[in-house]
């Protein structure tokens, strides 16, 4: 799993549910990411766009979306699972 954020070592935009579920975290490479970048598992559009309205992309390893994580952690919390 790789989290991206807009800002180096910014994870107060990441809600704590998805932060409190990363386990150790460890820097890895800083990315200059533009429009015409290729990223081998990602759309770099979809990372553009999350970094930009969320300042975070999580970069799953399954094709589970972030959207979707996070609706089952709210029903989770909800009790509704």
């Amino acid at each position: 799993m790789y989290i991206y954020l807009a800002e180096e070592d910014n994870f107060e935009n990441v809600p704590r549910e998805i932060y409190n579920t990363l386990g150790i975290v460890e820097f890895s490479m800083e990315l200059d990411i533009s429009p015409d970048t290729k990223l081998a598992k990602e759309d770099t559009t979809a990372v553009l766009n999350n970094l930009k309205e969320h300042g975070f992309h999580l970069q799953l390893p399954s094709d589970e979306s972030v959207e979707a994580i996070m609706a089952r952690i709210a029903a989770i919390k909800n009790g509704q699972i």
